[in-house]
């Protein structure tokens, strides 16, 4: 089943130095562009990371130092990558955990405005562990009937990830083929950080996800616990939520000055 489209799906995945959203980086970029009409463009980006790959990484996705040391670094890359997803929608295959916080990252790294608040991501893992809960090679086996050939190199991942978006819309036919419905039925949580460290409850308020305050209301922890924000500002997470961090303090802090200014004025 061919995709119905408002506005261009951009397909991606990465390959990279690690695991850790904060400290590794981009070492490959792959995407498949799909657009309203049904053409296709694609194009694969070799990253200098600017740090050695560790040996396990290599394991994984065979990409060595020597394979990127004359490659341009991601700073180098970014304003023309930023160009590619402007004004698209967003797939992958685990990207809303993984893909997409650690690209967020690396523009934030890189200087660039990236902003994809008004994106809607289909993450096509969620939707194949949700129907069947398996892997990225066990889905085009499920899906497609074929064998995975070059399982973790990034443009094989990213057009895998698009075949079996489409064959998921085959099999499934309660699945809408409409990227807004997609994007909700493959998100986990409602995330206001990319990274899910705040998310919004049944009430849509932003939420704690995380250690001790998990579980509470982000603006009243701040407001309890003016220091939290400095703490989170101070430690490793991603520059994403230490924006969100950064706007409910300050919307705490102008909370806090309203209500001083009527209580002033309630007193005179």
């Amino acid at each position: 089943m061919e995709l119905k489209l408002t506005r261009p799906l951009i397909v991606f995945d990465v390959e990279s130095t690690g695991l850790n959203i904060t400290k590794d980086r981009i070492i490959e970029l792959s995407y498949v562009k799909v657009y309203p009409d049904g053409h296709e463009s694609s194009h694969t980006y070799r990253i200098n990371p600017g740090m050695p790959i560790p040996a396990a990484s290599i394991a994984v996705h065979h990409i060595t130092d020597a394979d990127v040391a004359h490659c341009p670094t991601f700073a180098q890359l970014a304003q023309e990558i930023a160009g590619v997803f402007e004004g698209c929608d967003i797939a992958g295959f685990n990207s809303n955990n993984f893909d997409i916080p650690l690209l967020a990252q690396e523009m934030a790294k890189a200087g660039v405005e990236f902003d994809i608040k008004q994106c809607r991501f289909v993450d096509v893992q969620t939707i194949y562990h949700k129907r069947e809960k398996r892997d990225l090679a066990a889905a085009c086996r499920f899906y497609c009937g074929v064998e995975m050939e070059n399982h973790h190199n990034a443009m094989a991942d990213a057009r895998t990830t698009l075949n079996v978006l489409k064959a998921q819309l085959d099999r499934y036919p309660d699945l809408e083929n409409d990227i807004g419905k997609l994007s909700a039925y493959s998100s986990h949580t409602r995330n206001v950080d990319l990274a899910g460290r705040v998310v919004l409850n049944d009430k849509g308020q932003p939420t704690i996800n995380f250690g001790k305050y998990r579980g509470q209301l982000l603006d009243d922890v701040l407001a309890n616990d003016p220091g939290y924000a400095g703490w989170v500002m101070n430690s490793d997470f991603a520059d994403d939520t230490k924006r969100v961090f950064a706007e409910a303090k300050q919307r705490v802090n102008e909370q806090r000055r309203l209500n001083a200014l009527k209580e002033k004025f309630n007193n005179r």
